[in-house]
């Protein structure tokens, strides 16, 4: 049986088929693979660094599931790679378009239209989950439990995600930030309109969800934080920022998880969830 969608879940598919409607002619246009054929690893990148750990696990043949695939890019790369993908979204326009482009390049790929929280994937199926821009948007224990389900035992766990931490989103929603300072710096931060992307529903995750999301995974994985600046101050662009940004948050150490804007994760799930200090999921309306 199919569990009615939520308010915010219907919200959600709404502006992502605008969005779709926006961005169609994504389709046409050529991907780069440099982040798959590039030998070089990219430390202060969190994208390069997320492939770097989803390479070292040798995914040829193995089943990956990518969680909210959008427009199919990270699908397309996992099968470029060589692994047995499956990817689901909860917007039939943008999964539309992930289809197109996975045939565009001839590339065998299990697209479904589902919400995160309950799948329709059989249990103990997958080898390695990836999560890029999503956890943000959905109910983290609903859809982790379900990640757990549907995953074979020590299967790996990739996610990036932007991310605050409390102190520092009380300093953003300030009135001079939030009203003035933000508007004004939106359009230089984004420069590529695509990048321009936020949902009425969505809020970044915080050092609490991070400890919800730790409490389903082993411990020995890694967890590191970028974008001090990037994408808050300064545009993604400059390679010499970036490395100058991510220096920064490695030397002051544990004070990188008061300052970072991002977040990624790499860790084996465990099979019964760790406590996690109490924190309590967040509350979408």
């Amino acid at each position: 049986m199919t569990t009615p969608l939520s308010d915010r879940q219907l919200r959600e598919i709404e502006y992502h088929r605008k969005r779709a409607e926006q961005f169609r002619a994504i389709i046409d246009k050529p991907i780069s693979w440099q982040v798959l054929e590039n030998p070089s690893v990219r430390w202060w990148n969190s994208a390069w660094q997320m492939f770097h750990h989803l390479k070292k696990c040798d995914i040829q043949g193995k089943n990956v599931l990518v969680i909210g695939c959008g427009f199919g890019d990270d699908a397309l790369f996992a099968a470029k790679m060589g692994a047995c993908v499956s990817a689901f979204d909860i917007c039939p326009e943008s999964l539309e378009i992930a289809k197109l482009r996975a045939e565009k390049y001839q590339l065998e790929i299990d697209f479904r239209e589902s919400p995160a929280e309950s799948t329709p994937f059989p249990s103990g199926f997958f080898d390695v989950v990836l999560a890029r821009d999503i956890i943000h948007h959905i109910e983290i224990e609903l859809a982790m439990k379900e990640v757990c389900r549907i995953s074979k035992p020590d299967a790996v766990f990739i996610a990036s995600e932007i991310y605050t931490h409390t102190l520092l989103e009380k300093f953003r929603r300030t009135k001079l930030v939030d009203k003035f300072l933000y508007p004004r710096m939106r359009k230089f931060i984004y420069r590529n309109p695509i990048e321009d992307y936020t949902t009425e529903d969505e809020e970044k995750l915080t050092q609490k969800d991070v400890r919800v999301l730790q409490s389903y995974l082993k411990p020995g994985g890694t967890t590191q934080y970028f974008n001090f600046l990037i994408a808050r101050i300064v545009p993604k662009g400059s390679p010499w920022i970036a490395k100058m940004d991510r220096l920064f948050l490695k030397l002051v150490g544990p004070l990188g998880a008061l300052l970072a804007g991002r977040v990624l994760l790499c860790h084996r799930l465990a099979s019964t969830p760790r406590d996690s200090a109490g924190e309590s999921p967040r509350a979408f309306a």
